[in-house]
């Protein structure tokens, strides 16, 4: 410990000396500029003892991480010309740097090793796999301060020999360029010479480099991971995508757009889950749920209460129509037409450039994997003695359940719970957490949770399902409630409990695609996987499970695998939207209050209570609230909540204004029809207006009012 304290005490008064002299002073342009003449006279007269100084302090700076290396490096090309200045920096900064390493090493590595083992796994683990690489990228892409490497590396595994020769050989390319300058800016003598070719290409290749440089650690990323494999000298696609869903379907679409050769390879039905078994189907069921509760409940719109007589099954056949009637939407045909050519079949990637459909092998530039998710299924004991229903199957029910039970308080969960209880079932919701609809501020789940008890649904929050029973030929759910066990009966279960990625079965396991912890396939910011010509998009990749965003990295995805070689957009997940389609519908942007806390993120809140609206009072859904999360002092939306009737389709004007850095006071200033219901949203921007009202200001407009009046 005695030596650790006299090196850091050593190294505190080197640095402290550079700056209490004011050494800074002779690692300046203008400095050198002044001497230049006496340094070429020095050095011709004293080669060997000039290039031996040269080198003892360009190693101390670099060693200290004191400012003027780049200064140095300059000079070094002004003095020694571009070959001997090149290999006097190049040698001089990697001994500078390794020196630093070694210190970083000594002083802390054990200490942080030990004390933060468990953060450090993940990256220790990425340094034994793809330390050099990550190395080499930053010296080649200078991400990070020079010094800042120097000492973070020191922090890691890698070996000091690796560290070395890797920093040389990534700092080669941005020395030379360095260098070369030098030799051009010796040259200055007047204000003419700086238009001179030879300064104008160093200057051109010092802005250019860390591009060029980051081009080729993508080439040298992408032939490190495709080395292994054969790639066909000509290809069949330019780009083949799997799964039709919606983010399938809308990376087929774009890619055909810009004239490429695309394949959609479906293996079951075109639409994916949102047409099928989701969106399209669950929300059909809901409108008609809506139209009976509607009628039950006359009397508030003045009418007579009404029981409507309904057949089960005709109600799932109107389910099936809406479904045939979106069907060409996203049908074979369609997408045929656009200059897709969809493949029926089961996909099997074999390597990043081949997938074998139908038993042959098609080849591809890329890869965009969009096979969707799957409902979760728990391992509860004795589920499989019960016939569950999940979103899958439930569409093909002709027989309404008299006892359904729900397994699962999320948005899909509260929106079927709800539907089905209105439709007629006796509905039990059962949720682990002690409110549903978790992700939502507690004010919005619990007004929805008594909306819930209100209307008939028993809502099991706070109860931990434990095992399925058959009892005299009953089913039953085993609970756990507040320590006590909780028995509770019906005839059919649906889980809703959220959706598992569909990353099995079609050779991802084989290939070695990277899933991460979630159960997802891992991607970058560029929806790129460990394949730099593969990629995925929606349920499968993450992080957002919604047909919306699936469609939304469509694009990033089909864009990045087509013209990704020339450039690259990173997918943006900063304004994503979504709505839960109960009765009043939930609708969210942004963050909300919960998550504003968990991230310790400062904010204020405005809010417009609903049933002071006046459209809201005469269709007699005046009920709910939008909540708005701006930053404090400021007209700068953070997120925002709205409960209420046509929640989903009032959000869109709070999407648009983060989406562009549109305030509170724009939303304000735009003028909205009346009697609507998206009046709510100016009324909300109303109210931040007068809590942030200039009160001493109109303090003083008062009092000149006054004195007008006399």
């Amino acid at each position: 410990m005695n030596k650790k304290i006299t090196i850091i005490g050593i190294i505190v008064l080197l640095i402290a000396g550079f700056f209490l002299f004011d050494l800074q002073q002779y690692f300046s342009l203008d400095f050198i500029k002044a001497k230049q003449e006496a340094f070429n006279a020095y050095y011709q007269e004293n080669t060997f003892l000039t290039l031996l100084i040269f080198f003892v302090v360009y190693v101390a700076m670099a060693a200290l991480s004191l400012p003027g290396a780049a200064i140095m490096t300059l000079l070094s090309g002004a003095l020694f010309g571009l070959l001997v200045g090149v290999i006097m920096v190049s040698i001089a900064s990697t001994l500078g740097a390794t020196l630093a390493f070694l210190v970083s090493r000594y002083l802390f590595r054990d200490t942080l090793q030990t004390r933060y083992a468990d953060k450090l796994k993940t990256i220790n683990e990425g340094v034994e796999k793809e330390g050099p690489l990550y190395l080499f990228a930053m010296r080649l892409v200078p991400l990070f301060p020079f010094f800042l490497v120097n000492i973070l590396m020191g922090f890691t595994s890698i070996r000091t020999t690796t560290f070395a020769w890797v920093s040389q050989l990534g700092m080669l390319a941005g020395t030379a360029v360095f260098v070369y300058a030098g030799t051009q800016l010796a040259q200055i003598d007047s204000l003419s010479s700086i238009l001179s070719p030879g300064l104008i290409i160093a200057f051109v290749l010092l802005g250019i480099f860390p591009m060029i440089a980051k081009k080729v650690m993508d080439k040298i990323r992408a032939n490190k991971v495709l080395a292994a494999y054969d790639k066909p000298e000509s290809f069949d696609y330019n780009l083949l995508v799997i799964g039709a869903g919606s983010g399938g379907l809308v990376s087929a679409y774009i890619a055909a757009a810009v004239k490429a050769k695309v394949g959609l390879i479906e293996k079951h039905k075109m639409g994916g889950d949102c047409l099928n078994t989701g969106c399209v189907p669950s929300k059909a069921l809901i409108r008609t749920a809506k139209a009976i509760h509607e009628a039950e409940n006359a009397e508030k719109y003045g009418l007579e209460n009404m029981k409507p007589s309904f057949d089960f099954k005709t109600v799932m056949n109107r389910v099936q129509s809406v479904i045939k009637a979106i069907e060409p939407h996203d049908s074979i045909e369609r997408y045929t037409e656009l200059g897709v050519e969809v493949i029926t079949g089961e996909a099997k990637i074999v390597d990043p450039y081949r997938i074998e459909v139908n038993g042959k092998v098609l080849t591809t530039k890329n890869i965009i994997i969009a096979t969707g998710a799957r409902p979760m299924v728990p391992p509860i004991p004795g589920l499989d003695k019960v016939d569950y229903l999940t979103s899958d199957n439930l569409w093909e029910l002709e027989d309404q359940p008299e006892r359904l039970l729900v397994l699962g308080g999320g948005p899909i969960g509260s929106e079927l719970a709800q539907a089905f209880n209105r439709l007629g079932s006796k509905v039990s919701m059962v949720e682990r957490a002690p409110l549903i609809m978790g992700r939502e501020d507690d004010e919005v789940a619990e007004f929805m949770q008594s909306r819930f008890t209100k209307e008939g649904i028993d809502v099991l929050s706070s109860h931990t399902a434990n095992e399925f029973v058959v009892e005299n030929g009953q089913n039953v759910l085993i609970c756990e409630h507040d320590g006590q066990e909780t028995r509770v009966p019906f005839d059919r279960v649906l889980l809703a409990l959220g959706r598992k990625a569909n990353i099995e079965g079609f050779g991802l396991e084989e290939l070695g695609v990277e899933i991460n912890p979630r159960g997802t396939i891992e991607t970058d910011g560029f929806l790129t996987t460990n394949f730099p010509n593969i990629f995925a998009v929606g349920d499968v990749a993450g992080p957002y499970q919604f047909t919306h965003t699936a469609a939304h990295q469509a694009w990033y995805a089909s864009v990045n695998a087509l013209f990704g070689s020339f450039k690259r957009f990173k997918v943006d997940y900063r304004v994503i939207p979504w709505a839960t389609f109960t009765d009043p519908e939930v609708a969210r942007v942004g963050i909300n209050e919960k998550e504003a806390k968990e991230k310790d993120i400062a904010y204020e809140i405005t809010t417009y209570g609903i049933d002071d609206l006046d459209r809201a009072i005469a269709d007699s859904s005046d009920e709910g609230v939008v909540k708005v999360l701006t930053v404090p002092g400021k007209d700068k939306i953070l997120g925002v909540t709205i409960l209420g009737k046509g929640a989903g389709d009032l959000i869109p004007e709070f999407i648009l204004a983060m989406k562009y850095n549109l305030g509170m006071n724009k939303i304000l200033g735009t003028i909205h029809i009346y009697p609507t219901m998206s009046e709510s949203n100016k009324f909300a921007a109303g109210n931040w207006k007068r809590a942030h009202a200039p009160e001493k200001l109109l303090t003083y407009v008062e009092k000149f009012h006054s004195w007008r009046r006399g």
